[in-house]
């Protein structure tokens, strides 16, 4: 068997996630090169082109972008302007989407534990789709007398899911029966069904389990006289980081594969809510070297002016990114351990990092893939700013 360099996999893959990425466009280059760091740069070209994706492999699905992935106004425009759905949080979200022209109906809210005044402000605006997952909710939401649609969110596994999602919210499907009753008798109108198979899902099993499960609660609902209208099936899917993961193709075909085993020809409205899937691959994140050292038996270090407080949360609970230099292509490669630019230990977005000998303070480093949860994460920890968002085509 042929020797596989490690650092080369590494690399190669990196600068794959660049190409595709920048067009191999040299204006794009000139602009990773010049921008003010740190910088988020979003492409407008591969926001609209992912959208498309994934409106036609899952063919007569309402999309609901998740807000929560990248709340850049840009973004949120680029997708009213496609026709996008939108699935918001909060006020501040919600209040985003409606200031691009955004209907109502355009609009869910799939967060199961919601603030009253947010709760309110929804409902005044027109928004009256929320997921629940416990009694509290249906009694909060029904303080406003009015015919709230709801949807109830199910406990599905998240097993092969880089962030699993169900550990905090969900119930089982006897639960999920019992609050569809409870709003029923509350004068709120049952609506559906939701779940989530985890953030960055790349086990279709999950989606399996989930759907039978809801046709489970489907059926006993329509048991107990309650007939309803919705499924959704949240997000999960996948970005590519550091290796392939499962196309949205793949995840269309047996989703709706699966939809015809249990649900047949009913006529239900299939919705979903993909958030990383949309936007991830669309950002890159624009850092500059600002220290490098030598600790640790010899483990070469460098540091960066973004980090875990300053866009790269995700990387506490295991999300890898890869990294890039586009001009240095050609030199020698070591591993590197990257950390952030605060004063905090935890501090360290990266280790076994394959990058050129030779790198030094004032180097430009990219970060693929940084589209999703990154910006919406960033805070001014220990006073250094969160990074900027550019967006071109």
């Amino acid at each position: 068997m042929p020797f596989v360099n490690p650092l080369r996999v590494q690399w190669h893959f990196a600068k794959k996630l660049y190409s595709e990425w920048s067009d191999d466009n040299p204006n794009l280059l000139k602009l990773v090169k010049e921008v003010k760091t740190p910088t988020l740069v979003m492409r407008k070209s591969k926001l609209q082109k992912k959208f498309n994706e994934v409106k036609r492999d899952f063919h007569g699905f309402n999309v609901y972008y998740a807000v929560k992935a990248n709340d850049d106004e840009e973004v949120i425009k680029t997708f009213a302007e496609l026709g996008a759905g939108f699935e918001v949080a909060s006020t501040s979200e919600l209040q985003k989407v409606f200031k691009f022209g955004v209907s109502p109906e355009r609009v869910i809210s799939s967060n199961p534990v919601k603030p009253l005044e947010f709760i309110d402000f929804c409902l005044t605006g027109g928004v009256d789709r929320f997921a629940v997952d416990s009694f509290s909710e249906i009694d909060k939401i029904s303080r406003f007398r009015k015919r709230a649609r709801i949807y109830v969110r199910l406990a599905v596994p998240n097993v092969g899911s880089d962030w699993p999602l169900s550990r905090k919210f969900g119930v089982d499907t006897d639960t999920a029966v019992e609050i569809l009753e409870y709003a029923n008798s509350k004068g709120l109108i049952p609506y559906g069904i939701t779940f989530h198979v985890g953030s960055q899902c790349n086990n279709l099993q999950n989606w399996f389990t989930a759907i039978k499960r809801a046709k489970e609660v489907w059926e006993k609902a329509l048991s107990k006289g309650i007939k309803l209208q919705m499924l959704n099936i949240g997000g999960g899917i996948p970005a590519r980081y550091t290796r392939e993961s499962l196309s949205v193709k793949e995840i269309a075909d047996y989703v709706k594969g699966l939809l015809n085993k249990y649900f047949g020809m009913k006529t239900l409205e299939l919705q979903m809510e993909p958030g990383r899937g949309l936007v991830a691959e669309a950002g890159i994140l624009v850092t500059s070297v600002v220290g490098k050292a030598e600790r640790f038996k010899g483990e070469k270090w460098i540091y960066i002016d973004g980090g875990v407080f300053h866009g790269l949360a995700e990387t506490l609970g295991g999300i890898r990114y890869s990294f890039y230099l586009p001009d240095r292509e050609e030199r020698e490669l070591e591993f590197f351990t990257v950390g952030g630019i605060s004063c905090d230990s935890m501090d360290i977005v990266g280790q076994k990092i394959a990058l050129p000998k030779g790198i030094d303070v004032g180097d430009r480093i990219l970060i693929l893939t940084a589209g999703a949860y990154t910006t919406v994460y960033a805070s001014s920890f220990n006073g250094f700013p969160p990074p900027r968002v550019v967006t071109v085509l």
